[in-house]
């Protein structure tokens, strides 16, 4: 015997070696997509050829949901195409799941992409396209034409009546004259068209009302309809038309223009002198907004305390929709003087920049006027008035040549005239200040000259200082310096292609490496010598310590292990670098000189507990050091949450629920083994965290899924959870998640599961057209007086406390009498994008449970969007006694639309008939055959290599086995399911009856019933 249990036990281990060895990537997995909806939708188009929509009302909320699967957790984010560059989505991007958009607009319309990527495999991106529906209110407008004239009178007088509505679908119009609805050909006098070109926005329709008779005097209403999609209402207006209806005329009560002083107020009137309905008056400005402080009223605009910034055209507009908004317009012109400057201009007739006496010599004054025709300019020699003679001749320039400009030309200088003259500005009518430059003119009065100081160029600094560039200017007077690049085309320090300077020094703060090169300093012809441009150049040298990589980085190793770290140069000024230095902490590991190479190495052959901590490598040249910076230690990864877990939450009590929770180790082998987690559980809103620690027996593989169960949590309360992993170096980096408490409904998840917990029952409905109700019951509730032989002792696992569904057969139910019970409706998405060519699979289970002598029928079926019930076929179906006892159906089906699925009971010949179902299960893909249960913690293999093995193993088994293989439970590794956990009760409690009742054959039950079982899950 004991042989015979030796060949089981290494056939086990052969089956566990080659599990082990598929797949190395176990449970990870490249991302997948799929967007659904739950906002204010009034109709959502699933996949279509080209695009799936989804249709809102403006002002509605829009939510979609990017529902992913794919193992790390992929990062999602949404994104928006739209038809222009300007209508972008709030220009980024959304990062998590659910993109939420209350009160939509209609320029938020548009399609809208979710993205999901891991690090495996492609990005996974699904699309979805959101229609905006709107109608604005519509508007008429109003235009007339009139025959020619025919002996001094008009024969015709034509009327057309123009309708305009803003919409999302396209609108249709009705036209009303009073309560009578108009059509074209219903009255010869009234012609409806469309135009053939429109400039205005939205649908137009024309109501040509031709040679006006009296009845065309009449209220006409336009009803703008978009057929009441989304539930939007008909929009309407009205206009009266009479035989007094015209266009709008107006009337500025203001002169044109207006000059004001700054400070003053000005109030601008407009009033209307015709127009019939009244016109609406508004105030416009070039600048198409009014100032902040200014007041409308009643046709009239006041702007107090006018300033320069509020000069420009203002336009007064009346409309009232008949023929053409009236206009007119004034200018407002604000006095100012701004901007004094002169220059010198030495003798233009001789080659000299020198003023010498005998030659003439010119002053020129300029300043910026407004407005420029009230600009006037008096001379002054020595603080007294000069007026224009032969020798002093003073002119005005050409306001088009040089506008706000004067010169004083000295003809024949002599000494006497040397002195101070005095160019003043001044507005005509006072109330503007006054500007006077004063200008010297003496034997001092010289060019300009620029030289740079020794030893102030090639200037070299280090980055970050604070520098000044230096020009000095001789010669009198001193004018304006400006400064500039030489060596290209970028702006200065302040973002200008030019800076000023007063005293020739340009100082800049903070100076980085991206300011090293020429620099050209030149004088300007302003408040100095009209000559050719004096300049020279000054050299900027930054230096700066190296730029090195890696900057930061963290090295992860175990014990006993090599640890390689390099530090490489990318650029430095000067670029000779001069040595390098390794130190753990302050500790000097080790120190040279750079020869050829950019990069230095230090290695640490084996690591040791006192070998962790932080590793920096400086770099030194004469600007300073840069720092690489290696954080070596042995703290593990993360782990990495499970989402796509299987059903992880179930209810066996009334006030608890639990949780599967899963996780795989990131990068375990990178790190000393993990020899366990520490678990840390808060409640949400709460302060305290319960601890635990995990223990974990032998190395983990990378992709392996490890499971621990919650328990005892209390509904409907979220949790926060913490995960650490633990090594010999001491804790690792925590993850955390949420557990939230939801009933395990949602019929758009790809996995949909019911156990009917919740009073709501998965949105499940009664059929309105049967015959009586399913009723929700639990065993510990359920009064079983009446009928003792029928009906399950408790749900699907077991519990007297789990709620199932199931139909009461005792009266005044009769014989045929059904109770038919429908599911939420199920989303189909093709997998081809030009439609369902190919109908996805899903797998459809339940579990059943039909104990009674009199049992009836227990039918399901699949009714597709647009089918009646009562054309829906079963795709399964079962009657008559079963047994006192749970058990489960699955069938493939392939919906090619939206569908449901349909519970139909049908009472039989007597009161011990109730017909109990529980746990449905509705999952992508094809039911497998024989079903799986994913007894390893690795990702799914493929079933045909465990199969060859059950031959092997039957015959171990059937040789002789007087005891049961024991399943035992692992913290660690073990991805079962729970109904994998009742089905090993339930096989051992009736292995248990059987041998009580004392059937024959039990061996060889036991034996084919073990094969069968472990062949099956495998």
């Amino acid at each position: 015997m004991q042989v015979k249990m030796d060949g089981i036990i290494s056939i086990l281990g052969l089956i566990t070696l080659i599990l082990d060895g598929i797949s190395s990537e176990g449970v990870y997995a490249p991302p997948t997509v799929r967007i659904v909806h739950s906002g204010h939708a009034c109709n959502v188009e699933e996949e279509r050829y080209t695009e799936r929509v989804y249709t809102i009302r403006e002002g509605e909320t829009l939510e979609l949901t990017c529902l992913v699967t794919g193992h790390p957790r992929p990062q999602i984010r949404w994104t928006k195409t739209a038809g222009s560059v300007s209508d972008r989505f709030q220009d980024s991007s959304v990062f998590n799941e659910t993109l939420h958009i209350a009160k939509i607009q209609r320029h938020q319309g548009g399609r809208y992409y979710c993205k999901a990527e891991n690090g495996l495999g492609s990005p996974a991106i699904k699309s979805i396209r959101v229609d905006v529906y709107y109608l604005d209110d519509p508007v008429v407008t109003v235009h007339q034409s009139i025959g020619e004239a025919k002996e001094q009178f008009y024969y015709e007088r034509t009327v057309f009546l123009r309708c305009v509505a803003n919409s999302n679908p396209p609108v249709r119009y009705s036209w009303h004259r009073g309560r009578d609805v108009l059509s074209q050909g219903s009255d010869k006098g009234v012609e409806i068209y469309e135009p053939f070109f429109t400039q205005l926005q939205g649908e137009t329709k024309i109501l040509k009302l031709k040679n006006l008779r009296p009845k065309d005097y009449a209220n006409y209403s336009c009803i703008a309809s978009v057929r009441n999609v989304c539930g939007i209402p008909d929009r309407r207006v009205i206009f009266r038309l009479t035989n007094k209806t015209a266009s709008p005329s107006i009337k500025l009560l203001v002169e044109d223009p207006i000059v004001v002083n700054p400070g003053q107020t000005v109030s601008l009137v407009c009033i209307a002198t015709g127009g019939e309905p009244p016109p609406t008056l508004t105030w416009t400005s070039v600048s198409e907004h009014l100032p902040e402080k200014s007041v409308l009223k009643d046709g009239t605009l006041t702007l107090p305390a006018i300033s320069s910034e509020d000069a420009g055209v203002y336009s007064c507009i009346a409309s009232n929709n008949v023929g053409n908004p009236a206009k007119k317009s004034t200018t407002i012109i604000v006095r100012a003087l701004k901007k004094g400057r002169f220059w010198i201009t030495p003798d233009p007739y001789h080659n000299d920049d020198n003023i010498q006496i005998g030659r003439e010599v010119k002053i020129s004054c300029q300043v910026e006027a407004t407005p420029p025709e009230e600009l006037q300019f008096s001379w002054l020699k020595n603080g007294r008035a000069l007026r224009s003679s032969e020798r002093m001749v003073i002119t005005q320039t050409d306001p088009d040549i040089s506008p706000g400009t004067t010169n004083l030309d000295i003809i024949d200088l002599k000494f006497t005239d040397f002195g101070t003259y005095t160019c003043v500005a001044s507005l005509r009518g006072g109330g503007i200040p006054e500007i006077s430059i004063d200008v010297n003119i003496s034997s001092t009065t010289v060019p300009p000259n620029l030289t740079v100081p020794r030893g102030k160029s090639p200037l070299v600094v280090r980055e970050g200082e604070t520098v000044e560039l230096e020009c000095l200017v001789s010669g009198k007077p001193k004018p304006i310096i400006l400064w500039s690049r030489a060596d290209k085309e970028v702006p200065m320090p302040d973002g200008s292609m030019q800076m000023e300077s007063y005293d020739g020094v340009l100082r800049i703060i903070n100076v980085s490496r991206e300011m090293s090169g020429s620099y050209r300093c030149q004088t300007s012809q302003y408040n100095g010598f009209n000559v050719k441009p004096r300049e020279a150049l000054v050299e900027l040298i930054v230096q700066y310590p190296p730029a090195v990589e890696p900057v930061s980085l963290e090295v992860r190793q175990g014990l006993s292990r090599p640890v390689p770290m390099t530090c490489r140069v990318l650029r430095a000024h000067p670029s000779r670098v001069l040595r390098y230095e390794w130190r753990l902490g302050s500790r000097l590991l080790h120190a040279g000189h750079f020869d050829t190479s950019d990069e230095t190495e230090y290695s640490v052959r084996s690591l040791t507990r006192d070998g962790y901590g932080e590793y920096t490598c400086d770099i030194i040249n004469e600007a300073g050091a840069g720092r690489c910076t290696f954080l070596v230690t042995g703290k593990a990864y993360a782990p990495e949450f499970y989402y796509d877990t299987y059903s992880p939450l179930w209810q066996n009590r009334p006030r608890v629920y639990g949780y599967k929770l899963q996780w795989t180790q990131m990068n375990p082998d990178t790190v000393d083994r993990i020899m366990a987690y520490r678990l840390g559980i808060r409640q949400i809103g709460q302060q305290r965290w319960w601890e635990q620690e995990i223990p974990v027996e032998g190395p983990i593989q990378k992709g392996e899924l490890i499971t621990y169960n919650l328990t005892e949590l209390i509904r409907p309360e979220a949790y926060e959870v913490r995960l650490t992993p633990i090594t010999r170096f001491g804790e690792g980096d925590s993850a955390i998640r949420m557990v939230t408490y939801s009933a395990p409904i949602n019929p758009h998840l790809r996995e949909f599961h019911c156990s009917f917990e919740e009073e709501p029952i998965c949105m499940f409905t009664q059929d309105k057209n049967d015959n009586f109700d399913w009723t929700r019951h639990s065993a510990a509730t359920r009064d079983t007086k009446y009928t003792p032989n029928t009906g399950p002792s408790g749900d699907r696992s077991g519990s007297k406390q789990g709620f199932y569904m199931y139909i009461e057969t005792s009266r005044p139910r009769k014989e045929g009498d059904k109770a038919r019970l429908l599911s939420p409706t199920f989303n189909v998405a093709p997998k081809n994008p030009y439609g369902i060519t190919n109908p996805p699979a899903y797998c459809f289970g339940f579990y059943y449970h039909m104990y009674g002598k009199h049992i009836g029928t227990l039918n399901a079926f699949m009714k597709q969007k647009g089918q009646a019930t009562s054309d829906a076929g079963p795709v399964w179906s079962l009657s008559g006694n079963q047994g006192d006892r749970w058990k489960q159906a699955k069938i493939s089906i392939h919906p090619t639309s939206s569908f449901q699925v349909i519970f139909e009971g049908i009472r039989g010949p007597g009161i011990e008939g109730d017909i109990a179902i529980d746990d449905v299960t509705l999952e992508e893909g094809e039911c497998p055959d024989p079903p799986s249960n994913h007894i390893r913690s690795k990702a799914s293999f493929q079933v045909t290599h465990i199969w060859p093995l059950c031959p092997a193993l039957a015959f171990t088994l059937f040789q002789g086995l007087s005891g049961r293989p024991r399943v035992g439970d692992q913290a660690r590794g073990a991805n079962e399911r729970l109904m994998k956990e009742g089905r090993r009760k339930r096989r051992e409690e009736e292995v248990q009856k059987s041998e009580v009742e004392g059937h024959g054959g039990i061996q060889e039950q036991v034996k084919k019933m073990l094969l069968f079982s472990l062949c099956k899950e495998h």
